[in-house]
């Protein structure tokens, strides 16, 4: 019985060894400043805003964008230009696979994305779509169009993340238009 359980602690040492060892592989692409310089126009004031939200607030978001809802608490960061509102942008962090990912998503005042920036990506890097693909984003709205079955090329070999991208992209849109409702009334 010692036995097993010293070869269930070596399993255990050689798991958390491997696992660290992929975190620890992570590319980082941009920081959450950068990014955020590339989603706003030169001279937008951007200001950090919070947003809690309760589980039926978090349910109504995940109606609208057809998958999982965002968390209860929602950093965003709003940005004015000469005192107009000039976007919103969303940090988003989802898992690939088995292993993390945080992306950007700017959000136009009409409620159209801007861009996508991938902050950091976890997985082998042969699953990270080229920077072509996430160009195709840029004036997708919530429809039937922001689909990878539809209004998005697919890429082979990074399948999962096409689909958590886009569910990631649909669920920034539906929270953006659910919060700028939430704050007429």
């Amino acid at each position: 019985m010692s036995r097993r359980l010293s070869l269930t602690f070596k399993e255990l040492f050689l798991f958390v060894l491997l696992s660290s060892s992929s975190l620890l592989s992570a590319k980082s692409f941009l920081t959450q400043e950068e990014a955020l310089r590339l989603a706003f126009p030169k001279g937008a004031v951007v200001t950090r805003k919070t947003a809690f939200l309760s589980e039926a607030d978090r349910t109504e978001v995940g109606r609208r964008c057809g998958g999982a809802p965002p968390t209860g608490l929602v950093a965003y960061y709003a940005a004015t230009l000469e005192g107009k509102d000039a976007g919103t942008a969303y940090f988003d962090t989802h898992v690939v696979r088995t292993l993390p990912e945080t992306i950007l998503v700017a959000v136009d005042p009409k409620g159209a994305i801007t861009r996508i920036e991938v902050l950091s990506f976890s997985e082998p890097e042969e699953y990270l779509p080229r920077g072509t693909w996430y160009g195709q984003f840029p004036g997708k709205t919530l429809g039937n169009e922001l689909s990878e079955k539809k209004g998005l090329r697919t890429v082979t070999g990074a399948t999962i993340t096409v689909r958590v991208t886009v569910d990631a992209a649909r669920r920034v849109l539906a929270l953006d238009a659910f919060l700028k409702e939430k704050s007429r009334r």
